[in-house]
Order: structure tokens, then sequence, then C-alpha cells
């Protein structure tokens, strides 16, 4: 049996405590009495504790913790029936839906390891995804459309620092990859809760001016790229804190250094390569390469995961439509660390990005009194899905395009213009 090790002597126990203390005081800005659902992968039990320990002194009503493993997940790959691959736990994902229904909060733990499935069937792979995906959507939505408050943190799992830093010892890796984290996460500075206002009053700068511009598109041109990004009408652009429907402002992502809007789902033409790799489910997917026609993704390349990638393009229709448009400084902190992530929760924030599939509700004007059929009609994406990919670098140039075809500069070699 595997015991879960302990890389205490590696991870600053100070700087966890106050990765903790954000997450509850800055990502959920949890209420008073608010019960929260956590997921979280088992190594990351020394974070969850803390996470609890500060929900509760911030007065949280229940905290309830689902945990994964990667050894029974791999168990299932190896012994499990072929029949079991359709198959989700239904009744957990309705639970957590009822949970968010009634007003819970929703933090997430990430750190699985980037590379877990990638021996395996991607068939099987695949088909596990959809009926996860599936399963989830009640409860997703409730995310998605930003009913709740919810935060996303990371652990340094071992399996993850790994792959990170592939040539060190495993406890060398373990302190590396959480130095990193608590790095892009602005604990390792002294006030973190007054660096984060800070950042978040920057962040609200950029979505402003780009309200206040209205621009119709953005035009991406770069190696590989030539891609017209048509914008969802009424589409408002976001960045760091928001208001959740039940009122509250937290921080979804920590770390975030993206400002981000809604597509128009039909209005998305040209060519576009990834500029760094896409984990996915386990999966590594590399040098993505997608042609869109009438917002839909009619051909895709990849030179590594390209099997999974169509198999994900294949989710429903709303898959090979654009969600979410994201811009991030080629000079941002995740990208100045020269650190490879293999997690989208910070590799998107070295990079401007796109994401497949389902919108965000909130990224329209008014979105909180929009119904389904209103953000529909609006250019909005539905799907089962939302994968952020990279498309960013220091090679891309960016033009907003205002209705009447003229074209102000947005960025240039990845930088503000």
């Amino acid at each position: 049996m595997t015991i879960v090790p302990n890389f205490q002597t590696v991870v600053d126990p100070q700087k966890l405590e106050k990765l903790a203390e954000v997450a509850i005081k800055v990502g959920l800005r949890l209420d008073k009495g608010q019960d929260l659902v956590i997921t979280a992968p088992l190594a990351a039990l020394p974070l969850v504790r803390l996470l609890t320990k500060h929900a509760y002194m911030a007065g949280a009503g229940l905290v309830s913790t689902f945990y994964s493993d990667e050894e029974t997940t791999l168990a299932r790959y190896e012994y499990a029936s072929d029949a079991s691959f359709d198959k989700a736990s239904d009744w957990l994902y309705e639970g957590m839906a009822r949970a968010y229904a009634n007003g819970a909060a929703r933090l997430a733990i990430s750190g699985d390891n980037p590379m877990m499935l990638s021996g395996q069937d991607p068939s099987k792979v695949a088909r596990a995804n959809k009926a996860n995906s599936m399963a989830y959507k009640p409860a997703l939505e409730k995310i998605a459309n930003f009913d709740i408050n919810w935060n996303i943190v990371s652990y340094p799992n071992p399996s993850w620092a790994r792959q990170v830093f592939p040539d060190v010892p495993e406890d060398v890796a373990v302190g590396k990859l959480a130095n990193a984290i608590f790095a892009a996460s602005r604990v390792d500075l002294a006030d973190p809760i007054s660096a984060w206002a800070e950042h978040n009053a920057n962040l609200k700068k950029r979505s402003t001016w780009l309200n206040g511009e209205r621009f119709s598109a953005l035009h991406f041109t770069g190696p590989g790229t030539d891609l017209t990004v048509g914008l969802a009408d009424g589409h408002e652009w976001h960045g760091g804190a928001s208001t959740a429907k039940n009122g509250i402002t937290c921080n979804p992502n920590i770390p975030t250094e993206e400002v981000f809007t809604t597509p128009h789902a039909l209005k998305v033409e040209g060519h576009v390569s990834s500029t760094k790799p896409l984990s996915h489910q386990g999966t590594l997917i590399d040098n993505i390469q997608v042609k869109f026609e009438g917002g839909r993704i009619i051909e895709a390349k990849a030179s590594k995961g390209e099997e999974v990638l169509n198999k994900v393009l294949d989710t429903d229709e709303g898959a090979r439509r654009l969600g979410e448009v994201a811009l991030v400084p080629h000079s941002s902190p995740i990208s100045k660390s020269g650190i490879l992530f293999y997690n989208t929760l910070f590799d998107e924030n070295a990079s401007c990005h796109i994401a497949l599939g389902q919108c965000y509700s909130k990224c329209f004007l008014d979105g909180a009194t929009l119904s389904q059929d209103q953000i529909k009609a609006q250019g909005g994406n539905s799907s089962l899905i939302h994968i952020d990919w990279m498309i960013g670098s220091d090679k891309v140039d960016i033009d907003g395009v205002s209705a009447d075809g003229s074209k102000v500069p947005v960025m240039r070699k990845g930088e503000w213009a």
C-alpha cells in the first residue's frame, strides 16, 4: 500500500497557511454560515486541513471534502469492465448541484499528475470524460453561470512536481513547485491580501478600457495564427475579482493574470496554433492546430494527443465552438518564471488563450438577468465542456476590430499596446 508522503520539510508551512487564508478570504470571501464543498487530490491533505480551519474561522456552516486518488483512478483502467467507462457518479454530482443551489461555495484544489492517463486507451479516457461531463453539467452550470462564489488553488502533488521538474529528486521537485505556486499566488509577499487588492485594481483598469472600446472582434496574428474572434453581442470584459449572483465578490482563480470575455459562437474565422501544451484529464495535447469556419472548428491536428483532442471536440455541438477569449501579457509573472506547469490554472495565466465549450453568462451586460435563450441569441455558446488552451506568445499581435472595421492595437509582441 502506498502511503501519502509527508513533504512538510520542503513545503514552507507559513506560506501554505497564507495560501489557505488567501483562498478563503480573497478567493472565496466565504460568507458567515455558508457551506463549502472542497474537491482535492489525496496528496493535498495538508492544504485541505488548513483550508477547513480557515473556513470555520471565517464562519463556515459545514465544510465537506471529496478526495481523488491516482492509484484508484488507474485501477479502473486496469481492471474495470468496458461498460464502466460510460458511467459516472451521477448521485455525487447531483448532490453537489443541490448544495450549490442551496448556497454552498465551491473550492477545488488543482494538482493532479498531468500525465496520469497518458498510457491509457484514449477511447476509454474520452468516454469516461464525456460521462463525467454529462453528469457534472447541473453542478457546472451553477459555477459557469456564476450563481455561487468559487475558487481554485493548487498544491504541489509529488507526481505533478516530477513532471514539472524531472531532473531533480522528488523532494526537491516538490519544494520548487511549492515555491512557484506560492509566488504565482502572491503568498510569498508580506501582505498577500493587500497585494491581491492592488492586483485586482490593475486588472479592473484593463477590463474597463476594453469595455469602453466595445470591439466587435479581436484579430490575432502570429506564427501559425491568423484568427478573427468575433465577440458576443453585449459582451462584457472581466478580470480578477468578480461578483457572483449571490452578491459575493470573489477571485475564482488563484493565480490569475487574465482579462476575459465571451466570443460569438458563430463568428470565429481563420486558423490558430497553440503556443503551450494542453494538459487535459491526464493526457498531454501538444502543437494544436485548428481551423474555424462560421465559428466552428472544421479541422484539428496535434503532434501529441490528437486522438483525445478530436474526441473532446466530438463531445457535443458546442465543443467545437468558443466559450471564452482571454488576454494575458507575455510578461506576466507566471510567464516570466519560465516554468511550464502542465496545469491550465497556471499555464493559461502565462499566455493569451481561448476556451472550447461553455461560455460564462457573467461576461454579458446584465448577464445575471439573461435567460439561456437570450445568451444564445447574443452569441453565447453552450457545451458540456470548458477547456482553455494557450495561443499567445511574444510573437503574437492582437488588434481590436471596431464595428466600422477600423483596428486599434491591443497587444504587440505579447504586451499591452
